[in-house]
């Protein structure tokens, strides 16, 4: 899902499939962009099955909306009934409490099966039980444009061998004025999120140790380090105007994303560019989440059986989750609509490319990572604080990760 608009806030479908003096319960559906242009299409349907309840929503910019739930969640008031959870906060605020145990409550172990298994397991607290349904993915991968590639008789499953060969085509393009990506900084994120040791989490191992100084993070950091020291990237940061223009001119040539990114570049970020863009694997044969969204129940709540009721709806059934596919380029969660037709279409946007297979392939080869209760704050100091520090300062790499270490142990212990 995406993360930058004006704040919205909508009453939809009084009245729809009900009769004029029906009883309704209603309900608030808070989220992020585009979850209100996806609401708007399969809140008639729901309405027709459940003329008993109406769902107002209330849309925030992503930062905005997270900010707010870490607000209610600490005074107890003022959450929504169903609350949107990016994959990036899921663990921080699922660790926290305030959230229904929905394995508890609902028994919704046994729908473990029909998700992605890496997504399933992102919803989970430290207890191992349920709190977040996964309603879209963010299958990780390469946008790139086609034009700029065969400027330079580039060959995009040879420029994402691995990650040198990918800084050696950026070298390619620097005398055209056109930069490899937006932010370097992007790059050591990847890296960080898809090459996690097996029985590792992101931050730390399996006995809650830190792992911000072990090879995956030196290898981020020096890799991105390579790529601003080369002056490959365009030092500017996504949802920002600057990011915009570059898609639109043609002076980013490539962009580390999610599935998601196509409806937005399609949609409204340069939609005059269709036929120039292709999408492929991530460098280095790596297979990541680059986003993704899950559906909370706050605790404080007083209609947690209906709130229950649109979860299930919105998350738990494929048709519904194909037509948000198909209205926001929502990547699916359950793995039973991969087998849908709409999979194996070309998409004109993407020279035809069929990139729905691509986005399957990866979905179902990313890693079931668990959360940690420490993983928001680690995130902050490395990628808030240490990549910076690197990349805009000149910090040795070993030494920034030392004193981001130093700094998480403190921080912990104030926990």
């Amino acid at each position: 899902m995406t993360k930058k608009k004006l704040l919205v806030s909508a009453l939809f479908g009084l009245g729809l499939a009900c009769t004029a003096n029906a009883a309704q319960t209603e309900i608030r559906f808070d989220g992020f962009p585009d979850f209100d242009s996806s609401l708007k299409q399969i809140l008639p349907k729901f309405y027709q099955e459940n003329p008993d309840l109406k769902v107002d929503y209330v849309m925030n910019n992503w930062g905005d909306h997270h900010n707010k739930l870490t607000t209610n969640l600490a005074t107890g008031s003022g959450a929504g009934d169903v609350v949107v959870v990016d994959v990036g906060r899921i663990g921080a605020f699922v660790n926290k409490g305030g959230f229904v145990n929905l394995s508890e409550k609902y028994d919704v172990d046994s729908l473990a099966d029909q998700y992605a298994p890496y997504a399933w397991t992102q919803g989970q607290g430290v207890d191992g039980a349920q709190y977040g349904i996964p309603v879209d993915l963010g299958p990780g991968v390469l946008y790139y444009r086609r034009d700029v590639a065969d400027s330079v008789g580039a060959d995009i499953n040879k420029v994402i061998h691995d990650w040198d060969s990918y800084i050696e085509y950026g070298k390619k393009l620097k005398p055209k004025g056109v930069y490899l990506i937006a932010s370097a900084a992007d790059v050591a994120e990847a890296i960080i999120y898809t090459t996690v040791e097996d029985g590792n989490g992101l931050y730390f191992d399996a006995q809650g140790k830190s792992l911000l100084q072990s090879p995956r993070f030196v290898k981020a950091f020096e890799t991105a380090k390579k790529i601003r020291d080369l002056g490959l990237d365009a030092k500017i940061t996504a949802w920002s105007n600057e990011w915009y223009e570059g898609f639109k001119q043609g002076t980013l040539a490539t962009q580390l994303s999610g599935a998601w990114l196509l409806g937005h570049l399609k949609n409204w970020m340069a939609p005059d560019t269709a036929g120039k863009w292709g999408v492929s694997n991530l460098p280095d044969g790596i297979y990541g989440s680059w986003g993704g969204s899950f559906l909370v129940i706050p605790k404080q709540s007083n209609k947690q059986d209906q709130a229950w009721t649109l979860i299930k709806y919105m998350a738990t059934r494929p048709d519904v989750e194909l037509e948000a596919f198909k209205t926001i380029a929502a990547f699916p969660s359950l793995v039973a609509t991969y087998d849908d037709s709409m999979f194996d279409e070309k998409i004109d946007f993407l020279n035809g490319q069929k990139a729905r297979l691509l986005f399957a392939e990866v979905a179902k080869n990313v890693k079931p990572v668990k959360p940690a209760k420490g993983d928001q704050v680690a995130r902050s100091i490395i990628l808030d604080a240490a990549l910076g520090e690197v990349l805009d300062e000149g910090k040795d790499v070993k030494t920034a990760l030392a004193e981001a270490d130093r700094i998480l142990q403190r921080r912990l212990k104030a926990m």
